[in-house]
């Protein structure tokens, strides 16, 4: 019986009984008055006397004026006649016979009682979990061997992230191997990368593939409402790691707790600052705490204090990204693995249409093409399942049900097929995957573009090019209906925001130069929280205004040349999106370059896209190969200041 329902029936029986007692001691008392046995017999003289009650050595009676008396009478077999004489009505009881244990309860259970309770509340104290006064008690939760337990078996698209962790697990199985060399085990790894990404799989895969205890704890569940608790629970958690060493404590989102140092306004008395100070003394102080691995995971590293995140704390520090393309496969594959799937369903063309994509967002998508095969009561979930549930998370849910009028529909078909025709005319665009006038989500239609390979970096002209289709609804919507609706205010607000950037923070401007204006400045008072810094005149505000202007207005006068010479094509791709609601990227080809031409186009396509597969299957070689390959004798000289940002 869980402990919780333990003490609940405990205090139902101790309330009980206290009811009990209660109601046998405490009956409600009638005022007797004590009479002398002479002033009793003169009573009876008088004829004052009612009724009597006689009961072994006692009598309690009434007198004529209701009053109630009690008294000691004496063995005397003349007493009965004399009050029948005198017409007193005499009730007789048997005497009160009373046990051994009767007595003994009476006297010693409120002590027992009182002794009881006493002991029940120092239990209550001294123990912990959910209890009384144990709110300084770590809640790090040891994980069973008895559940189901997840590996590295589990975990695909982050390879760099498994070798890092995998050498933790054999570090602890196997420290003769690496301390023979003088290595120590690391004592902290701290899991970094973007929402979704599977860094608590990770832990979870490390909990399931180590031999060791694990405990795993929220960063958020060491504060609470009261002063030092959290500094308490940090040291609670040492300790339980330091007796059940060697083991691994498992901090989820240490962001909460890991807070850059000096946000409090009363100094450094802030409570959250005294947990992180005690976090950083356990990690690396006097005190050892050998055998006692810490993994920490945060998607918000930039955050963290700079004293955590030192080597002796945290030694390594492992990115777990967004998958790419064959990452993206591996995912598909696990989460595939327990679903009966079609054999034309083909995993790489999926992952190939799902850049961005994170691991949560895969498994979100398988998860939901099983719902929408078992919605239609199918063995098998199939290839078209899957593209439903793609277009589904990228797009948002289909709402058929919405009413939209005749005219608003076709504002959206020009409006959508603008977007599509610009991207189809201007070269080195992302192809078009699916254009759709059908609501979803919070759009009233949609252009998806999918890239043919992985962006990392991005080229001027490919951002010049991706403001020009941002605009080319816009331009439809002036050209072909000769009016402007608000449908463009997401468009514009993409678009603003590019050119801003492009300027601002890339230096792509000639006239502004090489340039980064308006600092991101993480202000310390709001506890490392980003807000734009204004580092820059008003003169130059106004040369970011203006140039920012002249790009955006060249990227739409831009669009709006290729509407205006192509008027014919952008009416045929709005009538063929007012007729079926939804094009593919094969329809749309024929659609602006005619069947012949869209047959050359898919051939390109797909000679590009196998060249593509090619040279990634080829780095995927080179890179096991140079795994096996020994190490150079020499280390190769490194260049900092010509380093590429990703």
């Amino acid at each position: 019986m869980n402990q919780f329902y333990k003490n609940i029936a405990l205090w139902l029986v101790i309330g009980l009984i206290m009811i009990a007692l209660f109601n046998l001691f405490n009956q409600p008392l009638t005022p007797f008055k004590e009479l002398i046995f002479s002033d009793f017999m003169n009573q009876v003289s008088s004829g004052n006397v009612e009724e009597v009650v006689v009961q072994g050595d006692h009598i309690q009676g009434k007198l004529q004026d209701g009053k109630m008396f009690r008294t000691n009478i004496v063995s005397d077999p003349e007493l009965i006649k004399f009050l029948r004489e005198k017409s007193v009505r005499i009730k007789v009881m048997p005497p009160e016979e009373t046990t051994w244990y009767t007595n003994l309860l009476i006297s010693w259970f409120p002590m027992l009682l009182l002794l009881g309770v006493w002991i029940f509340f120092m239990r209550q104290m001294q123990s912990g979990g959910g209890k009384a006064l144990s709110f300084g008690k770590s809640r790090a939760k040891l994980l069973s061997q008895q559940k189901k337990k997840a590996t590295f078996k589990d975990v695909a698209g982050v390879d760099e992230a498994k070798e890092e962790l995998q050498e933790i697990i054999e570090f602890l199985k196997e420290p003769q191997k690496f301390q023979k060399l003088g290595g120590k085990i690391p004592k902290g790894v701290l899991v970094m990368g973007p929402p979704g990404t599977g860094k608590t799989l990770l832990a979870r895969a490390i909990a399931g593939e180590a031999n060791v205890p694990f405990f795993n704890i929220s960063g958020s569940e060491f504060v609470e409402m009261f002063v030092g608790v959290g500094a308490s629970r940090v040291r609670d958690l040492f300790e339980q790691g330091k007796k059940n060493a060697p083991c691994i404590i498992f901090i989820d989102e240490i962001d909460a707790v890991g807070r850059h140092r000096g946000a409090g306004l009363g100094g450094g008395h802030d409570e959250r600052e005294q947990t992180l100070n005690q976090l950083l003394v356990e990690m690396d102080g006097f005190a050892s705490n050998e055998g006692v691995i810490l993994i920490a995971a945060t998607n918000r590293p930039d955050v963290l204090d700079p004293a955590l995140m030192r080597p002796g704390r945290f030694d390594r520090q492992v990115v777990v990204p967004r998958p790419d393309i064959r990452g993206r496969e591996g995912i598909l594959k696990v989460h595939t693995m327990n679903i009966p799937i079609e054999e034309d369903v083909k995993l790489a063309v999926l992952s190939r249409g799902t850049p961005g994509f994170s691991g949560a967002d895969l498994e979100n998508m398988v998860n939901e093409a099983a719902l929408m095969a078992a919605r239609q009561e199918k063995d098998l979930v199939a290839m078209e399942d899957f593209e439903n549930a793609k277009d589904k998370v990228m797009m948002g849910v289909e709402r058929r049900s919405m009413i939209i009028s005749d005219e608003e529909k076709r504002n959206t078909a020009f409006h959508e097929a603008g977007h599509v025709l610009v991207a189809k005319l201007i070269p080195g665009t992302d192809p078009i995957h699916k254009v759709t006038i059908i609501p979803r989500g919070r759009a009233l239609g949609l252009t998806m573009q999918l890239p043919v390979d992985e962006r990392h970096t991005y080229p001027v002209k490919y951002l010049m090019d991706r403001l020009a289709v941002l605009f080319g609804g816009r331009a439809a919507e002036e050209i072909a209906l000769n009016q402007v609706t608000t449908g463009a205010g997401n468009d514009i607000e993409q678009g603003t925001d590019l050119a801003r950037k492009m300027i601002c923070e890339w230096g792509m401007s000639k006239t502004m130069g090489p340039l980064a204006y308006g600092k991101k400045e993480e202000q310390i008072f709001l506890g490392r929280e980003i807000s734009q810094h204004k580092d820059y005149s008003e003169a130059t505000a106004i040369a970011i205004d203006k140039e920012v202007k002249e790009l955006v207005a060249k990227s739409y006068e831009r669009a709006k040349k290729l509407v205006r010479e192509n008027k014919k094509t952008l009416d045929k791709l709005a009538e063929a999106l007012l007729e079926r609601e939804s094009l593919g990227g094969r329809e749309v080809d024929v659609i602006v370059f005619g069947k012949i031409k869209a047959e050359e186009i898919a051939k390109k396509e797909a000679t590009v896209k196998a060249a593509v597969m090619a040279e990634q299957e080829n780095s995927i070689k080179a890179k096991s190969e140079s795994n096996t390959k020994p190490e150079p004798a020499t280390k190769p000289e490194t260049n900092p200041v010509g380093k590429k940002d990703d």
